[in-house]
């Protein structure tokens, strides 16, 4: 049974909040009690244009305990701001949601520049300005035992993707983002410890924006588009809100996935196989016949998430 009062109290800054998963997010974290700002300029999904009636035509749904903040969070003036608005409207911030994106696909012979700079402003650089604007807020929080003490209201998820574990053709500013989503998120979760602040990265399977724009390469990921990228996006909330519940409060640096009913615990990179030369420098044929015998076996296949996600979703 879900306690629909969980997280009162708690105030929250989502960002990509007028549509998708960041919707859904700012949606179940309201049903459980939280206040929330909802940061969307309101782009189409490469970044282009701007309508912040759609963050605000979702705040006010939501009702007393939302507040919209229509600007582009990509600098660190608005960034500021935006933890500031939630300051400012409903007396602090415990919660910061890092979901904003947008995509610009390109083969990496063909990458544009501004393009490159553009997604990873705003998949990347963006949660880290949020989060390097929050954190200091967050530190007081456990100081002065806001929520009672142990400090246990502070709380980081950022929104990840397995084209960042995995990888997938055509998107190296994407998934280049995501995979930094993923250190920051660490950092984050290392550096937050000592004032039990939680830091932890969801890679979502739901419908989205960014899942329409997908053109599979083959029938595998044909089958993936079809399937785990087809179910609601509120299962990926339902996560992220016990994520922000005290239940998690142990739960830190870990990277996560949601797809429908089912939650994946991914792996971190590590080493899993060392080879070692006592007799010197390596020579290219003793370098051959180690790696083969002891790296081989190991070798992590050339495989996309598409690919590797393509079995039906638990619904």
């Amino acid at each position: 049974m879900t306690d629909t009062q969980a997280l009162k109290g708690r105030v929250a800054l989502v960002t990509g909040a007028a549509q998708g998963i960041g919707k859904a997010i700012a949606e179940v974290l309201a049903a459980r009690g939280t206040q929330i700002v909802l940061a969307d300029p309101g782009t189409s999904i490469d970044g282009s244009g701007a309508d912040p009636k759609l963050v605000e035509s979702v705040a006010s749904k939501i009702g007393p305990s939302a507040t919209a903040f229509g600007e582009s969070i990509a600098t660190p003036s608005a960034a500021t701001a935006a933890v500031e608005t939630a300051v400012r409207k409903f007396g602090g911030i415990d919660i910061v949601v890092n979901n904003a994106a947008i995509l610009r696909d390109a083969l990496v012979f063909k990458l544009e520049p501004r393009d490159w700079e553009a997604v990873i402003r705003t998949n990347l650089t963006a949660a880290a300005l949020i989060t390097a604007a929050a954190t200091p807020i967050l530190r007081d929080n456990a100081k002065a035992g806001r929520g009672g003490t142990p400090y246990g209201w502070g709380r980081i998820v950022n929104i990840g993707s397995t084209a960042g574990l995995y990888g997938n053709f055509g998107q190296a500013s994407y998934a280049s983002a995501k995979a930094g989503l993923m250190g920051l998120t660490r950092v984050t979760a290392l550096d937050m410890s000592r004032s039990g602040v939680t830091a932890n990265l969801v890679a979502p399977f739901a419908a989205t924006r960014v899942t329409e724009t997908i053109k599979p390469a083959n029938d595998a990921q044909a089958k993936y588009k079809a399937g785990a990228m087809s179910v609601s996006a509120r299962h990926v909330a339902n996560f992220v809100a016990f994520l922000c519940s005290p239940s998690a409060q142990k739960i830190s640096g870990q990277v996560f996935g949601v797809r429908a009913r089912e939650v994946f615990l991914f792996q971190q990179p590590r080493p899993i196989a060392r080879i070692v030369n006592g007799g010197g420098e390596w020579t290219d044929d003793d370098l051959a016949a180690s790696v083969t015998q002891a790296f081989n076996p190991h070798f992590t296949a050339l495989t996309t998430d598409l690919e590797s996600f393509s079995t039906d979703p638990i619904v």
